[in-house]
């Protein structure tokens, strides 16, 4: 079976990059270890995706966000930065002549609505259940081993014979711990922060005024994400022992625990929502393209939530190559051209290091709970709040570009020539 473009991973920016790639023209072959039925229906896994005003235009202009229910877009008009008990916030405020600086969707919508979108799309060959054996590259293309997964699991009597596929251009998008990327011999840089994050919706009784707070707090850090006015999901950041404590805790208990945490600032608190715990891992890969070969998504750029840009950066790749496929079609030449993908590699990297590095920077500077780094983080703060300019680059990195935080290097202790 013979392919243009092969995608591994039909999470978000998999399947973002099939629909970036709809009347192209070009035979895709989208490969998936879960099956078609788990794919249209996702469970929801409590996170909630920040969407710059950017990535909104995008799936606007894709007809990805006419799946998403209006019900379950919350405007994002206001963040606040909070520093301890500090009583001056830094503040954002949306780009003059905007009225938010984006919006929050929950992760299990963005995944029905990208899956919704594909669906008949002509030249689209979706091999679900089947995991990637060997790759083999050649000159002119990809050779990619696909292995089914049996119906019963791989303790099932009788396994599936593998098949081959093969295509011009492979696309790995299959998370920050991408198992292609590894078999095309490109190596990541990880950071294990150490920390575990909870997510979990809650109802409360004091309003958010659909506003996102940042609260990094001594031995803890704190985040609000405003849904409805008095629903919120609550983002905590602790050891993983103490947060296991946390999880384990009869609701009655986690609901007061959580308020106190948010030192009773938005009243009762009541959990709306299941809890869940993912590990706090960063990772940026080495290189972003190969022989024949291109990462996307996660498996490129895994980011710490705290700037809340994953699917904003995931997106800006799958725009970027994108782009190079379609002008490859148009000019009849080669879809897996070197110098078309090293275009890709380097406008990539040049939109996500700094912000990758600064992310690492105020991960790290914000989570040191010792004098000296909570007295250079209440300056940092307390400059960004009184500066204009740094302000409205920050606005800037949140809403309409999303890639802009290069403006704030020189206020991140560390990254100065970075």
């Amino acid at each position: 079976m013979t392919f243009d473009l092969a995608i591994i991973g039909a999470g978000p920016a998999g399947l973002s990059m099939v629909r970036a790639l709809a009347d192209s023209g070009l035979r895709i072959a989208l490969i998936e270890q879960q099956s078609a039925s788990a794919l249209a229906d996702p469970p929801f896994d409590g996170r909630e995706i920040a969407l710059s005003l950017r990535t909104l235009r995008i799936l606007r202009e894709s007809g990805v966000f006419d799946h998403i229910p209006a019900d379950q877009v919350f405007p994002l008009e206001h963040a606040i930065v909070m520093n301890g008990e500090d009583r001056h916030p830094m503040r954002v405020a949306p780009l003059r002549g905007k009225s938010a600086l984006g919006a929050l969707v929950p992760n299990q919508q963005i995944r029905r609505a990208v899956w919704a979108a594909v669906q008949g799309q002509q030249g689209l060959t979706l091999f679900d259940r089947n995991r990637v054996g060997a790759i083999h590259t050649a000159a002119d293309h990809v050779e990619i081993e696909l292995q089914p997964v049996a119906e019963g699991g791989e303790g099932a009597a009788v396994e599936p014979a593998p098949v081959s596929i093969r295509a011009r251009l492979l696309i790995a998008a299959d998370s920050r711990f991408s198992d292609t990327r590894r078999k095309m011999g490109i190596g990541a840089d990880a950071h294990d922060f150490g920390k575990t994050m909870l997510v979990c919706r809650m109802q409360h009784e004091q309003p958010h005024h659909h506003t996102a707070w940042e609260w990094f707090g001594i031995g803890q850090t704190l985040a609000l994400l405003p849904l409805s006015e008095h629903l919120s999901s609550v983002v905590l950041t602790l050891p993983p022992h103490e947060m296991q404590a946390l999880l384990e805790l009869p609701d009655a208990d986690f609901e007061r625990d959580i308020a106190r945490r948010y030192q009773g600032r938005l009243g009762e608190m009541r959990r709306a929502g299941s809890r869940h715990s993912y590990p706090l891992i960063g990772v940026y890969a080495q290189r972003f393209v190969g022989p024949r070969f291109a990462l996307i998504g996660d498996a490129a750029v895994g980011m710490h939530p705290v700037t809340a840009h994953g699917f904003n950066f995931g997106l800006h790749g799958v725009d970027l190559l994108s782009r190079e496929i379609l002008a490859a079609v148009r000019a009849g030449t080669d879809i897996g051209a070197p110098e078309r993908l090293q275009r890709f590699e380097a406008a990539h990297r040049r939109a996500t290091r700094p912000l990758y590095l600064a992310t690492q920077a105020i991960a790290t500077l914000y989570t040191d709970d010792r004098g000296p780094a909570r007295l250079v983080r209440r300056l940092v703060l307390d400059a960004s709040s009184r500066v204009g300019p740094l302000r409205l680059a920050i606005a800037t990195a949140l809403s309409e570009e999303g890639l802009s935080l290069r403006a704030l290097l020189p206020a991140l202790p560390g990254l100065r020539g970075t």
